[in-house]
């Protein structure tokens, strides 16, 4: 299921704009697709903060692994989900606390239709069910 509303010409501004992305339930394994999308960001020129308490302290990216959204100092453009559908509220909660948050974005098969109404309610773009690094080759960004 994709959501209808976000057509290529919103995508398209979403991912144009977007300067800093905080990734939650990134993976230092090279063969999770958290670890690959965080990477092809970041190579695509993106600010890629990784999020896992598991993995916080540590470096990746070029950044320190953050434990919780929270402990982010600076602005994020979009929050990319990489959780259950059912763990999406809370992510969501969280991120509306970070300063210049705009887009909650939840990947692949990541879809919370009342995480989305919570964001969408205090103006942030929501994206569910895809993947940013799908949409820039397919936007030909």
């Amino acid at each position: 299921m994709t959501d209808a509303s976000m057509t290529d010409d919103l995508i398209r501004d979403i991912l144009t704009t977007t300067r800093t992305i905080a990734l939650v339930g990134w993976s230092p394994k090279p063969d999770r697709p958290s670890n690959g999308v965080a990477r092809y960001l970041a190579a695509r020129g993106y600010r890629v903060i990784p999020v896992n308490p598991g993995f916080a302290g540590q470096e990746a990216l070029g950044e320190i692994v953050q434990a919780r959204l929270s402990d982010i100092e600076g602005p994020v453009d979009m929050v990319d989900i990489f959780r259950r559908s059912e763990e999406v509220g809370p992510v969501v909660d969280e991120a509306l606390t970070l300063a210049g948050v705009k887009t909650i974005w939840m990947q692949l098969g990541v879809v919370n239709a009342a995480a989305a109404a919570t964001a969408r309610a205090k103006g942030l773009n929501v994206v569910m069910n895809r993947c940013p690094a799908i949409e820039i080759p397919r936007l030909g960004l």
